[in-house]
């Protein structure tokens, strides 16, 4: 009779695991302990600790270097599992829980609060909240000028010859280049392109067509500085939208060629505030509307795509939220998009939350629908329901 092998050791706990994948993907227990913010004494302890409980040696380990055993190789690639799955179960666990939901709360709720007050507090508390998100690993941040407008490169690792150009929401009067680095540098590393953000002219100082003005600006310099129109994408979040759609029809009116895709993240493309809203939004809708429109009719095609013709633009993804009101005119838009013949992806979440792709780092569908940002990128995807 062959006596079974025994199953896991008891003693065997996470901070083991842990710091054994640090070690391994390190090869060096001093980067390793700092990774992992514990001294290299305590680190050598628990992976002795560790090896001791599995029974066999993990690691080579010399003056020079350290390596890993056939049996630390084994171990390698199914301990990341076990830990993905389990970092997985635990954020399900939060979601059901509400404690994601709380997050993006407590990370919006200081913007929102500042709404009804001056420009200044408003544009430092979205900046603050923005900086909140972290860049990707491996992601790197370069400055550029676009023809004169000012901006920032998110250059990813396996960094390729195309180039997306990111134009951030915040109701034509907050946001910048820099602030959108976490969001920008997401989609870099999702769909293995460079990110450009340009460092649009706000409202109230800056009107309407400044905004429009700019992008179409780095549009342009792209496509005289060494990107065909087949290497370049538009992404717009929120009003964002609004100003992809407007810069690609007037691109078009003026005999440009248009880029290979365009993803539209929880577009707010419509100036019209609904009747039904509560009387303090609709207020602050008409601020955001008045500062950027500046007497403007809000039925102008050049300012408001809802308005415009919107034929020949390229194939677009237009991601949404279920329970965003600022995206109440996304079906409409998606319907205005078919009807000229534009083909169109839509794709919409079950969360709450404007912009919800901005919690990449921590929301699993925001994770989720980034992933599927940069899949679209790489390959636009026909026309989908």
């Amino acid at each position: 009779m062959v006596e079974p092998l025994p199953q896991t050791p008891e003693g065997v706990e996470l901070r083991h695991l842990r710091a054994f994948v640090a070690v391994a993907e390190e090869l060096n227990f001093g980067r390793a302990a700092q990774r992992l913010y514990v001294t290299q004494p305590a680190l050598s302890r628990t992976i002795r600790s560790l090896e001791k409980l599995v029974g066999c040696d993990l690691f080579h380990r010399n003056t020079r270097s350290v390596g890993l055993t056939p049996a630390g190789t084994a171990l390698l690639d199914r301990t990341r599992d076990v830990l993905a799955d389990l970092d997985s179960a635990l954020t399900a666990a939060r979601a059901a829980g509400g404690e994601l939901s709380a997050r993006m709360d407590r990370l919006w709720n200081p913007v929102e609060e500042t709404f009804n007050g001056d420009l200044a507090p408003m544009r430092s508390a979205f900046e603050l909240m923005h900086a909140e998100f972290p860049i990707p690993e491996g992601v790197t941040l370069e400055p550029v000028n676009t023809g004169g407008v000012p901006g920032i490169q998110l250059v990813p690792t396996d960094d390729t010859e195309s180039t997306a150009i990111y134009v951030h929401g915040g109701g034509f009067m907050m946001g910048s280049a820099y602030g959108y680095r976490s969001m920008a540098g997401a989609v870099a590393q999702a769909g293995h392109t460079r990110v450009l953000v340009p460092e649009y002219r706000l409202a109230p100082e800056h009107p309407f067509p400044a905004a429009l003005d700019d992008v179409l600006t780095a549009y342009r310099w792209l496509l005289t500085h060494g990107r065909q129109p087949e290497q370049i994408a538009l992404v717009g979040d929120s009003t964002g939208g609004m100003l992809v759609l407007a810069m690609l029809a007037r691109a078009r009116d003026a005999g440009l060629p248009m880029p290979s895709a365009t993803v539209l993240i929880c577009p707010a493309v419509d100036f019209y505030a609904p009747e039904d809203d509560p009387p303090a939004d609709v207020e602050q809708h008409m601020r955001f509307q008045n500062a950027y429109l500046a007497g403007r009719p809000a039925s102008d095609p050049e300012a408001n795509p809802m308005c415009a013709d919107l034929t020949g633009l390229p194939p677009t993804l237009v991601q949404s939220s279920e329970f965003d009101g600022l995206g109440r005119n996304t079906h409409r838009l998606v319907a205005r998009l078919r009807t000229a013949e534009v083909a169109v992806r839509h794709d919409s979440f079950a969360v709450e939350g404007h912009c919800f792709q901005i919690y990449w780092s921590f929301h699993p569908e925001a994770a989720e629908a980034v992933q599927q940002i940069g899949d679209f990128l790489q390959k636009p995807s026909p026309a989908t329901s």
